[in-house]
């Protein structure tokens, strides 16, 4: 198994930025753990987090869109969206439809509105993979989603 990326150990300063964050329930124990490293590295830059839940990774986009629409016309955007799920490779093509769609939904998303998205959205062949990659000790893969999104609020911010 390749090794994971090394932490840079600088903290992303978002101060005041609101970022939605939208969990998958499917695999639960494995989103939670993503979901608390996300929410552990939106607190760390001094940003807030709004967090909805959908059934499985595939609702993640139109619910991303759904709670985007909603805040523009409340006139409260996101600054950006982090994106959690986990989804295991099975005996089916089922695995390949949901990854592919879903990863390339968000980015549609993100790229067309010019938003800032991590997309934490776990592939693997396993459980004990998708284990060690949402626990914040060892992969924490929700916390450098949360991350990749603060660091394009960033960027954004100071080229605004």
């Amino acid at each position: 198994m390749a090794g994971f990326a090394e932490k840079s150990g600088e903290t992303i300063q978002a101060t005041g930025a609101h970022l939605l964050v939208v969990a998958a329930r499917f695999n639960a124990e494995i989103v939670d753990a993503l979901r608390a490293g996300a929410l552990a590295a939106i607190e760390a830059a001094g940003a807030r987090a709004t967090l909805i839940e959908v059934p499985g990774s595939l609702e993640i986009p139109a619910a991303t869109v759904i709670a985007l629409n909603a805040a523009e016309k409340a006139g409260a955007p996101y600054d950006g969206v982090v994106a959690l799920g986990c989804i295991v490779r099975g005996d089916t093509y089922h695995f390949e439809i949901v990854s592919d769609v879903s990863a390339r939904a968000l980015m549609k998303i993100s790229v067309s509105r010019a938003l800032p998205l991590g997309n934490g959205i776990l592939t693997v062949e396993n459980e004990t993979q998708a284990k060690i990659r949402a626990d914040m000790r060892q992969g924490d893969k929700g916390g450098e989603a949360a991350q990749a999104a603060l660091a394009l609020v960033a960027l954004k911010r100071g080229l605004a």
